[in-house]
């Protein structure tokens, strides 16, 4: 039994690891034609790729940092009227996928949109009135208000276990309310910004909706070429080692930033403490909160989701109701498919580190938990590497066609970007189970999979629900697998969202762009719910 577990648990890592091992093992096929592709990139399009991908994280970088930190403060360290709304209303963001807001601000702020069209009619203006929103700075100015909840969360749970306690003692020490947040809450939140801005990155590189959408040079973009314009799947796996290299440093600043946090916040007072009491705000300090919270939840949220209901309101008969139906059922099918398989692994990774966590098994399960940091366009070719040289191989098999014909191709690839979600939800679920409670199942004959039924997993159904369900989420709305391995005649709402987009259709992308964001809304509500939770 115990080498039957073991087999599995390397099988599942081996099918998570393997775009990666794909990826790097790319440049085992290293030859004088490689080195001419490569080097006719380096002097062409490679820093182009680079320069912008680093141009804009730097700016997203500080904006998202600038946008949440402020956001958390704001509702943390003060009091003023709307507070508690603003605390859950900055996380709405969380449910708007960027390319759906980049496609709701084109729509209305482009040239021929109604806003330009109305200020031209209104003031006989001629030409462009706004800059042109497909840019690098209008795909900034999106991921900034879509991304800045990461940093939101993290720096207000900061603020919240710590900072209240210590600017208390702060001012009866005499110190000024500036000096306080610059002195004590800034230092405090420093490292939850930093692991936010590192998410926050991460995403930006990944991205593919966006870049794509707005024609800019980033490496996400370029794999796509190379892959599929450029018919070079060897270019394509170098330009993704070096995004995955990009990506693998700002996961360990990331995780840096992390243990940074657990220790400020370990030493932190209680967050209920009557010393706890938010500064309250009136007049000047007053409008700046509001403006603070109130900016990125109307840029983040409320706009977009306005300028998608405009097309709805304004002719319901355009709008592909007969297809729409097809389309989330193909989405809703995937989602469900691959959240049931993703809690399956995720239970098996998890109870395999419960039952020996020895330094092999941590090892294995910290592979298999790295897929949500890969970006899925690194994962699309990390996948038909492999099984294009299969195909090669053996052509009669007929490997090819089962990955890119079926679901299996995109199921796989969303197992290995979205396990590590659930393993995270359940690891949680397990840290809650005492471990006396295995060794007096074990007195009573419930060993192997035997303790995992009829102990475990009762007591994780709760964890298993909220991991499918943010799998489930997901899954909704990916766009960069899902474009590429998706079979024939299976489009989902996020790919027609960004082909109707692509075609100018916009007011047609409209209504599955809606769907996704109603799905998106499940985990922010699940988030909201967990920090109104007091704690203890």
């Amino acid at each position: 039994m115990r080498r039957l577990q073991d087999s599995l648990l390397l099988l599942v890592a081996g099918l998570l690891v393997l775009p990666v091992l794909a990826i790097v093992g790319s440049w085992l096929q290293w030859d004088r034609v490689s080195a001419q592709v490569l080097g006719e990139m380096a002097q062409t399009v490679l820093p182009a790729y680079a320069a912008t991908s680093i141009a804009l994280c730097l700016v997203v970088g500080a904006g998202v940092a600038l946008v949440g930190g402020a956001g958390a403060a704001a509702v943390t360290l003060f009091d003023f009227p709307g507070r508690r709304t603003f605390e859950w209303a900055l996380l709405l963001p969380l449910a708007m996928p960027a390319y759906v807001v980049a496609y709701a601000y084109t729509d209305y702020l482009q040239f021929s949109g109604p806003l330009q069209t109305w200020l031209r009619s209104a003031t006989g203006l001629e030409g462009r009135v706004f800059p042109e929103v497909r840019s690098e700075g209008g795909a900034a100015f999106v991921f900034v208000f879509t991304l800045y909840p990461y940093v939101y969360l993290l720096a207000r749970t900061a603020l919240v276990e710590r900072a209240g306690h210590l600017m208390e003692a702060a001012r009866l020490l005499g110190a000024p309310l500036r000096r306080r947040i610059r002195s004590v809450a800034f230092p405090l939140a420093r490292p939850a910004v930093a692991a936010g801005v590192a998410l926050a990155l991460m995403e930006t590189l990944a991205d593919y909706g966006v870049s794509s959408y707005f024609g800019i040079q980033t490496f996400t973009a370029g794999i796509y070429k190379a892959w599929l314009a450029m018919d070079n799947r060897i270019a394509a796996a170098q330009l993704a080692t070096v995004l995955l290299l990009l990506v693998a440093l700002l996961l360990a600043l990331e995780r840096r930033a992390q243990r940074r946090l657990r220790f400020v916040s370990a030493r932190g007072g209680r967050a209920g403490s009557a010393e706890n009491r938010p500064v309250l705000l009136a007049g000047g300090r007053l409008a700046l909160a509001w403006m603070v919270c109130g900016v990125p939840v109307l840029m983040g949220f409320v706009l977009p989701v306005l300028f998608m209901l405009r097309p709805l309101a304004a002719d319901w008969s355009v709008l592909p109701w007969d297809r729409f139906v097809e389309w989330a059922f193909n989405s809703v099918r995937l989602g469900a498919i691959s959240a049931a398989l993703a809690v399956l692994l995720a239970t098996l990774l998890a109870f395999s580190l419960r039952r020996s966590p020895d330094a092999v098994t941590r090892g294995v399960v910290q592979l298999a938990a790295l897929g949500y940091a890969v970006p899925g366009a690194v994962i699309v070719v990390g996948l038909l590497l492999p099984v294009g040289w299969l195909q090669e191989t053996v052509p009669q098999a007929g490997l090819g066609a089962l990955v890119t014909a079926t679901v299996l191709g995109v199921v796989w690839a969303y197992l290995v970007r979205f396990v590590s979600v659930a393993l995270q939800s359940l690891q949680s679920g397990y840290s809650r189970i005492s471990g006396s409670l295995d060794d007096s199942a074990r007195v009573l004959g419930a060993t192997g999979f035997g303790l995992l039924a009829r102990v475990h997993w009762p007591l994780l159904r709760r964890s298993a629900t909220a991991a499918a369900l943010l799998v489930f989420v997901d899954v909704m709305k990916e766009l960069p697998a899902t474009l590429v391995l998706r079979p024939f005649d299976t489009d989902t709402l996020a790919v027609v969202a960004y082909q109707l987009a692509r075609d100018e259709r916009l007011g047609e992308a409209a209504l599955p762009s809606l769907a996704l964001v109603l799905v998106g809304l499940i985990p922010v509500v699940l988030l909201s719910r967990t920090l109104r939770t007091p704690q203890s």
